[in-house]
């Protein structure tokens, strides 16, 4: 039971790091993460993005009780799945750069991260 408690927070814990950065980006800056933005912004958006989706694919592997690259991919399809969700809620309404930039990039960093720091750990 502990471990699967641990698990969960595990999985929380590094969506609370990639979704909270967002929050506090978008927040901060006063944009709407649903709007047209300038290329210098969405560059810059989807860097920090990446970087935040691959700490908290870190944390999750790193707190995980066990198979740490399993609970980084579960962080990466839960990020995944809330931006196709995002991508059919809102079908023809908005600019949709954010929820592709979360498919495309920053889904697969949240398990690509974890994923080069066990290959680095081995060698």
């Amino acid at each position: 039971m502990v471990k699967i408690f641990r698990s969960v927070v595990a999985v929380i814990l590094g969506y609370a790091v990639f979704a909270g950065s967002a929050v506090l980006l978008f927040n901060i800056a006063g944009r709407d993460p649903h709007a047209p933005q300038k290329l210098g912004f969405m560059v810059f958006a989807g860097l920090y993005g990446i970087t935040f989706a691959a700490l908290g694919g870190l944390l999750a592997a790193r707190m995980a009780p066990g198979k740490g690259l399993l609970h980084a991919a579960f962080l990466a399809f839960i990020i995944a799945l809330g931006a196709i969700v995002s991508l059919v809620a809102r079908p023809g309404v908005g600019s949709t750069w954010s929820q592709w930039t979360a498919l495309l990039l920053m889904a697969p960093s949240a398990w690509g991260a974890p994923v080069v720091f066990a290959r680095r750990g081995t060698k």
